[in-house]
């Protein structure tokens, strides 16, 4: 169980380092909304920053920013009890359930690092300035970077009701994804451990 435990800490922390690696350099080198086609216009690298949930999501102003941030701090801390209590446990789970749950941890997590400290510790990004070392926001008032857009295709004017829209639209970061996959991922193979959970 130790080491089963070690290797879900290490996972995590190597999550977490991914994706504020990846924010920070994004952050400090381009400007909000400069784009860098990765695989053409199917695949991007777009600078856009969030106030709220994931994908671009808003939620109640400077209030609900609060309650977000605090939200999220509560669930990481329940998650991190959780696992840490299926570690314990006499008979083995599956280590898939761990992963998934190591996942949507280190996700929330690297969302809660922005939320936190970002605000502190960087320049207000603009339009035409990439942010430096300085402070926008006080503490958990930090804005989430988002970068990634898939922008797959655009659906015909005829389609009723979609029509003219980009068919993936949400920019998103690393820390979502690994939110979005581990809960996926534990949906769709290990949803009968929780079913008896």
């Amino acid at each position: 169980m130790k080491n089963k435990g070690r290797f879900l800490l290490l996972l995590g922390i190597l999550l977490v380092v991914i994706d504020q690696v990846i924010k920070v350099l994004v952050k400090t080198h381009m400007t909000l909304g400069e784009s860098i086609p990765v695989l053409g216009d199917w695949f991007q690298l777009l600078f856009v920053e969030n106030k709220g949930m994931a994908f671009g999501m808003a939620f109640g102003g400077v209030v609900g920013k609060y309650l977000l941030t605090v939200f999220r701090m509560v669930l990481f801390g329940v998650l991190c009890w959780w696992i840490a209590q299926l570690l314990k446990r006499d008979h083995p789970v599956p280590t898939g359930v761990l992963v998934g749950l190591t996942l949507i941890t280190a996700g929330a997590f690297g969302n809660i690092v922005d939320c936190l400290c970002y605000g502190l510790i960087f320049s207000e990004s603009t339009y035409q300035t990439v942010a430096t070392l300085g402070s926008y926001a006080p503490l958990m008032q930090g804005k989430v970077v988002d970068m990634f857009y898939f922008p797959l295709w655009t659906w015909p004017d005829w389609v009723p009701g979609l029509g003219g829209h980009i068919f993936f639209e949400p920019v998103f970061n690393f820390a979502d994804s690994c939110v979005t996959v581990g809960a996926i991922y534990l949906i769709l193979f290990h949803w009968k451990f929780f079913a008896k959970e």
